[in-house]
């Protein structure tokens, strides 16, 4: 807005206009800019000097002709914009161009016309289709150690808008992941498709739907089961659901702190999405997102064992007794993969046993036990390579059922109740 001259001033400047001085010099002299002066010209029914004055890009009409006729296809009425900043850029550098970037984008604007408006369409995603992800960052943050900047993973199913929000102290590819598994377990599932900017912990080289997807989240969609849907550069409405939730995130949480430390942060967040779920409207079927999301869960696929960042990995093979050895404990796995080799993943809290690009077997991690054993995995029908272990007893069944009860349940004289089976 131009700001208001005095009376005084307007007599200057009514003076000098006369005195055949330029917008420039009239303002240099008041203190203003030459906006003001050309702004006040106007209303007091003046004409703008510049309209008729030759523009500094016309000496160059020809070389932007053909520029704009290049990037176009050979057409100077395509509907793409003209890329005014790389046409300056090139008008400086081969042409020796001494005008600003604003004369040249005038020039265009007076000579060419503009593009077409380009809108979008609307769709409506059916339940469990897809999910739209993106990070967000925030400022400021207390969690124990006085303010941090933090990194929240939003994921919103884009039926229901039932959304999650991860918080994470970077970005990086294990921090890509596990944010996905914490998202899907609070999505109750996994949808068929995600979509997602072009970030290169997903997108390694190129972008939109023909760029390379990174190959470690290539391995880690095929585990958990979606595809990876990229959008188009630069086209934020591709994926409008998950960039509005990022501006909630940052604008309508109550994230004052301080908090006693990440997980207390994720608590906080995990309440107030709920609590906002059971009031928010779903547009597309008129019922809260909490109702909506209910419904919507049973068209997601069910949660497989999803795949844990890890820190150590080896590869072992199986033994007839259907276990492998890690980290000085022997852990099981199913019967099925006897003799074959599997990978198993050191994580945080678990170890993971991987074949065939899938997590088949999952036991807690660092434990004062030194064998892990998990009784489904000697369950199951005979494959064509491997037969199925021999079946429990009634004795080893019992026992099982026995060692199954809470303590307080369990007889009194354990060698009684076993002894009544052995008859």
């Amino acid at each position: 807005m131009a700001p208001k001259l005095s009376r005084e001033m307007l007599v200057t400047l009514a003076v000098l206009v006369q005195r055949g001085q330029s917008n420039g010099q009239i303002a240099q002299t008041l203190g203003v800019t030459e906006g003001a002066v050309r702004y006040h010209r106007r209303r007091a029914g003046g004409a703008d000097g510049r309209r008729d004055k030759p523009a500094k890009a016309q000496a160059l009409a020809g070389v932007i002709d053909v520029f704009v006729r290049a990037t176009a296809g050979g057409q100077a009425d395509t509907d793409r914009p003209i890329n005014v900043r790389l046409l300056y850029e090139q008008l400086c550098a081969e042409h020796g161009y001494a005008g600003s970037y604003k004369s040249v984008l005038r020039y265009v604007r007076r000579h060419y016309p503009r593009p077409k408006l380009r809108p979008y369409r609307r769709v409506e995603t059916p339940p469990g289709a897809q999910a739209q992800v993106d990070w967000g960052t925030v400022t400021d943050l207390d969690i124990g150690a006085g303010p941090e900047t933090l990194y929240a993973f939003v994921a919103v199913l884009s039926h229901s808008r039932k959304e999650a929000v991860i918080w994470r102290r970077c970005m990086d590819q294990l921090s890509w992941h596990h944010a996905h598994n914490e998202a899907f377990r609070r999505l109750g599932g996994v949808p068929a498709v995600v979509r997602l900017d072009n970030l290169k912990t997903a997108i390694a080289r190129g972008a939109g739907p023909w760029g390379e997807i990174n190959p470690a989240y290539l391995a880690y969609a095929r585990a958990v089961g979606f595809h990876v849907d990229a959008c188009l550069p630069r086209a934020p409405e591709h994926k409008g659901k998950v960039e509005r939730r990022v501006g909630v995130v940052k604008g309508r949480l109550v994230l004052a702190g301080p908090f006693a430390g990440l997980e207390a942060l994720q608590q906080a967040t995990d309440a107030q999405l709920a609590a906002s779920a059971a009031r928010r409207l779903c547009p597309a079927t008129g019922q809260t997102v909490e109702a909506s999301w209910q419904a919507e869960r049973r068209q997601l696929r069910p949660l497989p064992l999803l795949p844990e960042a890890f820190d150590v990995v080896a590869t072992r093979r199986v033994q007839k007794d259907c276990t492998v050895s890690f980290e000085g404990r022997v852990y099981s796995v199913p019967f099925a993969l006897c003799g074959l080799a599997v990978e198993v993943h050191g994580c945080a809290d678990v170890v993971q046993v991987w074949h065939d690009g899938q997590a088949v077997a999952q036991h807690p991690r660092h434990t004062a036990q030194r064998l892990l054993l998990e009784p489904a995995h000697y369950e199951g029908p005979s494959t064509e390579r491997v037969a199925a272990p021999v079946p429990l007893g009634k004795m080893g069944q019992r026992l099982q059922e026995i060692l199954q009860q809470p303590v307080e349940q369990r007889p009194l004289d354990l060698y009684a109740a076993l002894a009544e089976v052995a008859r």
